[in-house]
């Protein structure tokens, strides 16, 4: 029986290869996949598979070059670690008689939903997996979640604080389904009126706990305290605007102005009561205390993932490279490091108290890509951009191989509980979409124009590519070639669509191409 169910696996599997190959036959315009083969060669040997979902090591590369965008640069550890994250979201692809999902461990959680699904870093597995060029596995994901019980919601969707809402619009912007969303809609309304019903207080601003917000054992909070955190009071604000631009498409006036006006209502929340003006940092609301808890945290950035602070609050971000407080080794921590209570609770149950997260890391660097490309702002530069990406890349590694986990020690890069077998190829953070949007600089947008703004300082990096990525129905091809040798597609810096060069400029910056 073993043997016949691994033959059906593996006809089932090489049908659904061929089915994304077939759905989207486009091919680089500039690279050839083959170059990139050794990286997938070298990390299916490093491992032990003990576990096996829909896609085995095997047929990985398969899937890569089925669905993947191809990136080169200068850095062989970039390179390295793009191919390896997709490499490692591969093997969160699931199969249930439900379709397609992705876990965020591969090991069995007590708390999960059905098929081990948990929904603390659904928002992250949207931005990360809308590059994919089949995106039937993102469609059938989305789904399960909002009907895979019955035609209801799964148990526990609001296990945790989520800015799914936001992020299935922004995929919106990347692959153009109107269908999707209009069919989506109304499962969104009555997922935000629920969190209206549950967790909005009677002040108009969104109360968590901490281990509600995936981010459990904080200085500001605990596992109980009921409180206003920057975090679900800046996704419920997301998935409101996002609700917005929605109805907007499905031809629902009267339901834009509404949730335009819920939005509107929780960024003046946000911005009177929970900024700190005495620290200058968005921080979490102590209900007991009716105070601010008065301590910087990596969540006081997030309102900038969502675009919501006005310019003056921006100076907030000269706390980002200060070593005295986030700015670490191995990393950006989750607290201020020079809190009396940085890293006292111990390790390692999942503190938050300071150690570095990548789901964290990954939300802190979107939001700073949307402070450079959309503030003027002089506390953080494109140098910084780079510099703490490439100190993300160096900490995914774990005795000298490429590694994802839960979490690090900020001055080690020891990952905490890197030798745990739950912790391997944690599925809680972006990386593909962070060299996308934020190095390269795709930003996707509501009309037909293509908007690269990217965020590599120009003597950084000699050459650069982004390869047969797909947007809007069009394949992409992004080139930084400071003197033209290396690509032979003219000097600087080219964007090529369908493989036709439609626009060129010298300088690595912002370039606009409207059709």
């Amino acid at each position: 029986m073993r043997s016949l169910g691994k033959s059906i696996l593996s006809v089932a599997l090489s049908v659904s290869l061929l089915s994304a190959t077939a759905q989207k036959a486009t091919k680089p315009a500039v690279l050839k996949y083959n170059d990139y083969k050794h990286y997938v060669d070298y990390f299916n040997k490093m491992e032990d598979e003990n576990i096996v979902q829909a896609i085995p090591n095997a047929q990985a590369w398969q899937w890569m070059t089925a669905n993947i965008p191809l990136f080169d640069c200068p850095q062989d550890n970039f390179r390295e670690i793009y191919y390896f994250r997709w490499w490692s979201l591969r093997k969160h692809i699931k199969d249930t008689e439900q379709g397609r999902v992705l876990t965020e461990f591969l090991v069995k959680r007590s708390y999960a939903d059905k098929y081990n699904l948990i929904a603390s870093a659904l928002g992250h597995h949207i931005y990360e997996a809308r590059w994919l060029h089949d995106q039937s596995l993102l469609d059938n994901y989305i789904k399960v979640w909002y009907r895979g019980n019955d035609g209801k919601p799964l148990s526990k969707l609001h296990g945790f604080s989520s800015w799914t809402t936001y992020a299935v619009y922004d995929r919106w912007k990347v692959n153009r389904d109107n269908n999707f969303i209009k069919d989506i809609t109304p499962d969104l309304v009555a997922d935000y009126a629920e969190w209206e019903k549950t967790r909005r207080h009677k002040d108009g601003l969104f109360w968590q706990t901490d281990v509600k917000d995936a981010m459990e054992e904080t200085i500001s909070g605990g596992r109980r305290e009921q409180n206003p955190r920057p975090t679900i009071n800046s996704y419920m604000y997301g998935n409101a605007k996002a609700l917005a631009k929605m109805e907007t498409l499905n031809g629902n006036p009267a339901a834009t102005e509404l949730y335009n006006k819920k939005a509107d209502t929780i960024k003046n929340l946000l911005q009177t009561k929970l900024w700190n003006g005495n620290q200058q940092f968005f921080e979490t609301w102590k209900e007991k205390g009716d105070s601010s808890a008065n301590v910087k945290e990596a969540i006081g950035f997030i309102p900038w993932y969502f675009n919501i602070p006005d310019a003056e609050y921006s100076v907030a971000w000269q706390s980002l490279n200060n070593t005295k407080e986030f700015c670490a080794p191995f990393g950006l921590t989750t607290a201020d490091r020079s809190h009396p209570l940085f890293r006292t609770h111990g390790c390692c149950k999942c503190e938050w108290d300071g150690a570095v997260w990548p789901f964290a890391t990954s939300q802190t660097l979107t939001a700073m890509a949307n402070l450079l490309n959309n503030y003027q702002q002089n506390y953080v530069s494109k140098n910084d951009y780079y510099t703490q990406m490439n100190t993300y890349v160096e900490s995914q590694y774990y005795r000298g191989r490429p590694y994802i986990g839960e979490y690090l020690d900020e001055k080690t890069g020891y990952w905490l509980k890197g030798d745990e077998e739950r912790s391997r190829y944690y599925n809680h953070s972006t990386f593909a979409d962070l060299v996308i949007t934020g190095l390269v600089g795709l930003q996707p947008q509501e009309d037909n124009s293509i908007v690269l703004q990217p965020n590599i300082p120009q003597d950084k990096w000699d050459w650069f590519i982004l390869d047969n990525v797909l947007y809007n129905g069009k394949t992409l091809t992004i080139i930084w070639d400071k003197d033209g040798k290396k690509y032979k597609k003219g000097q600087g810096f080219t964007l090529l669509v369908n493989g036709k060069k439609v626009a060129n400029q010298a300088g690595l910056g912002k370039m606009v191409w409207k059709q």
